[in-house]
């Protein structure tokens, strides 16, 4: 079962729409007319009978270059979560969304707090 097409996402209050750009077997990409945003989702069984749900977010842009002037340089970054679980009936569809609730709630309590020390090089 697919993500609704298109998905969308805001940023800096922008949204931007992502259609579906690739979709085969366990994997598919979202990405902006422009191509500097991607979306993109997989499952792949690993070690052992796990399975890796990745969700990631790519981001691109044109900056200038800080390190030489008059030069602007594509520059990108991304922003990703994944779930590694054990093989089927260890862990209910439940149980991992509410492991997930935490850590999603963990990550923004107190405006984003963790997150900021994270990006700022704390630990």
């Amino acid at each position: 079962m697919a993500l609704t097409d298109p998905q969308a996402i805001t940023i800096g209050g922008t949204t931007t729409p992502l259609p579906r750009t690739f979709s085969e077997g366990n994997e598919a990409a979202y990405t902006s007319a422009d191509g500097l945003m991607k979306l993109s989702l997989n499952h792949n069984l690993i070690k052992q009978g796990r399975t890796r749900h990745l969700l990631r977010f790519d981001h691109a842009k044109i900056a200038a270059n800080p390190l030489e002037a008059g030069e602007n340089v594509r520059v990108n970054m991304a922003v990703y979560t994944v779930f590694d679980t054990p093989p089927a009936g260890f862990y209910t569809a439940a149980e991992i969304l509410a492991v997930y609730t935490g850590f999603k709630t963990l990550c923004s309590a107190s405006s984003d707090a963790v997150i900021i020390k994270l990006i700022g090089g704390e630990s």
